[in-house]
């Protein structure tokens, strides 16, 4: 499998997995809205820089869709896939969605690490994209995340963070300066606090 080493934005697609209240409401309290503000965040990224998104909810009728805050930084039209394989590529119709986007790396986040971002993660690498997980955007209770950080990576999954993503996406100064002027201009309703530094380019980067 031939990849940049770099991450190519114009490569790639959003997979947003399994952001349900049923799952969120497993984190500790001061974990959760942190973890949704920071999806939204890479939300807003994907759309300004024109990345597709395809978005999953497991088993909808009894779980219910993606938390407000997801779905309100969504755009309009997006469809939510109700996954009933906790593996995207078991799911034939979201697989051939995600398919059909034409991407080759997938970024996905979401919930929980361990099960459902790991069989995902696992299922679309053997299906030969190149898998990207961000550690902070994504979450399961207590040991269950780092189980699944370390089984994904040690298949062979991209593991990265949110800041390093967007830097490798946007790749100059002059870039991240114009996201960060227009995006505060178009996303006000964005909670500001993200959980980490050094996103406020006024702070520095």
């Amino acid at each position: 499998m031939n990849h940049t080493l770099l991450i190519e934005a114009n490569d790639c697609a959003l997979i947003i997995v399994d952001v349900q209240k049923t799952f969120t409401d497993k984190l500790p309290e001061v974990k959760r809205q942190p973890l949704i503000n920071r999806i939204c965040w890479i939300i807003s990224v994907a759309r300004w820089l024109e990345i597709p998104i395809a978005v999953t909810a497991e088993d909808v009728a009894r779980l219910g869709g993606v938390a407000p805050d997801i779905q309100r930084h969504l755009p309009k039209d997006t469809k939510v896939h109700d996954k009933m394989v906790f593996g995207i590529a078991g799911n034939p119709d979201i697989l051939d969605a995600i398919d059909r986007l034409g991407r080759h790396t997938l970024i996905l986040v979401g919930l929980e690490s361990d099960v459902c971002v790991a069989q995902s993660a696992l299922s679309l690498l053997e299906r030969g994209y190149q898998v990207v997980v961000p550690e902070d955007a994504i979450a399961a209770p207590g040991a269950a995340h780092h189980a699944g950080v370390r089984r994904m990576r040690d298949a062979g999954v991209v593991m990265t963070l949110l800041k390093a993503l967007f830097y490798e996406w946007v790749r100059t100064v002059n870039r991240a300066k114009q996201f960060h002027d227009e995006w505060s201009d178009t996303d006000g309703d964005l909670p500001s606090n993200l959980g980490w530094e050094g996103y406020g380019l006024s702070q520095g980067m």
